[in-house]
């Protein structure tokens, strides 16, 4: 068999914990063991998993390749799995009665998978374990710690609306710890005078970047059929407001990103502009924004910068 290169492609990690509801086998475990749960499984194998957080934002991820030849997909999305291969077998079976493209998978038997995304070219690895998910980014790794349960998808609605935060998620979390010293105003003061100066890059510049290249496939075809409907739609939601946010529209355009839209919000509930802009993700580094936000709308925590290693 030839090589596949992952080089050029958006390249996705996922725990089985994030694509499928795990609630019920995840609580035999807790309850009764390890070789419970792996009974349990091996009971349940023919048994499909029902979708979790990151279902919908994937399967539209995946519904993309139709922009490249079939042999050449645009995106792939791996399973990075906890599960020994044979406890693992309900969920490529599940993967299969979704119909869902994705064919490849590490399963490390109880061992944190997180350590080959760099030798697997990933930009995001989104999981529902929490431990996994921190000591991924503590090693400078773009992770996600999806939260709350699973959300109800349209399969008629075919764009993919994703959601960011700016500092912490997009950028580096600099700026926030100026905010969590100085306090509000010289917070604005500090980002008025580094106006000119690009934030450096937070954990998921790179993902967005891949998500970007994707969307100029949409642009091209576009120019050939001007019928096209462009389905993919990126939207940076902040707590930042003017004057603080000349700087993040400039760090975005150095970079060589861009978001068709953007939310200046300046303190006011995310959450409630999560319910009419209904993204199917949105990504923040702070959970106080995520519990309005996840009632309502995929969440992904990215446990990234110092207010983060406060925390725990």
């Amino acid at each position: 068999m030839p090589a596949y290169d992952l080089a050029n492609r958006l390249v996705v990690g996922v725990a089985s914990s994030a694509l499928f509801d795990l609630r019920e086998s995840d609580a035999v475990f807790r309850e009764q063991g390890e070789e419970a749960y792996r009974a349990y499984q091996e009971q349940h194998v023919d048994h499909t998993l029902r979708p979790g957080v990151a279902f919908g934002f994937l399967r539209r991820l995946l519904s993309l390749n139709d922009l490249g030849e079939p042999d050449d997909p645009l995106v792939e999305v791996i399973i990075l799995s906890r599960n020994d291969p044979d406890t693992g077998l309900r969920v490529m079976r599940s993967i299969e009665a979704h119909e869902l493209p994705v064919s490849r998978a590490v399963f490390m038997q109880g061992r944190a998978p997180y350590a080959f995304m760099t030798a697997l070219n990933m930009s995001l690895f989104l999981s529902a374990n929490g431990d996994d998910v921190r000591e991924a980014v503590a090693a400078g790794l773009p992770a996600g710690h999806v939260l709350g349960s699973a959300y109800a998808d349209d399969p008629a609605d075919r764009e993919l609306r994703i959601a960011f935060d700016f500092d912490g998620v997009l950028a580096s979390d600099a700026a926030e710890q100026v905010y969590q010293s100085g306090g509000l105003e010289e917070f604005r003061a500090h980002e008025t005078r580094n106006a000119a100066t690009p934030h450096d890059p937070g954990p998921l510049r790179d993902f967005l970047a891949g998500v970007n290249r994707i969307q100029r496939r949409e642009e091209e075809r576009r120019r050939t059929d001007p019928d096209y409907p462009s389905r993919v739609h990126v939207s940076l939601v902040t707590a930042r407001a003017a004057p603080a946010h000349e700087r993040a529209v400039r760090s975005l355009k150095q970079w060589g990103v861009t978001v068709n839209g953007a939310f200046f919000l300046g303190g006011i509930e995310k959450g409630a502009v999560m319910k009419v802009l209904r993204p199917h993700i949105f990504f923040d580094d702070q959970v106080t924004h995520l519990r309005s936000t996840s009632l309502t709308t995929p969440s992904v925590h990215i446990p990234f910068g110092r207010i983060n290693e406060t925390a725990r």
